[in-house]
């Protein structure tokens, strides 16, 4: 099983380098091939059309596994709730549960 990886991020929040480490060790960890690649994005505009509800954004073959409801587009950080509290970045045990249930 293969996952493209798409981490959307905006250079003023530096969570994205800490949520690419992570999808490497989920992906070691359940043995799912990863293809990451960056995305900058650097305007409002850019944020609605990709859907873009803070950095970092993962995109797992195109969908947001960590969507929730009611979520705008922002240049802003993204938090994401994790067993630790909200954290910059989903946990690497979340990212292996995301990756085990992408669409193949």
């Amino acid at each position: 099983m293969s996952v493209d990886v798409t981490v959307l991020y905006f250079d003023g929040c530096p969570s994205w380098q800490t949520a690419i480490e992570r999808l490497h060790a989920a992906a070691d960890r359940t043995g799912v091939a990863v293809q990451v690649s960056t995305q900058a994005v650097e305007t409002t505009e850019d944020a609605e059309r990709l859907g873009f509800t803070g950095s970092p954004t993962i995109l797992l073959d195109g969908t947001d596994p960590f969507a929730q409801p009611g979520e705008i587009s922002a240049l802003a950080c993204r938090v994401y709730a994790t067993p630790d509290g909200l954290a910059g970045s989903p946990t690497v045990d979340q990212l292996a549960d995301a990756l085990t249930r992408a669409p193949i």
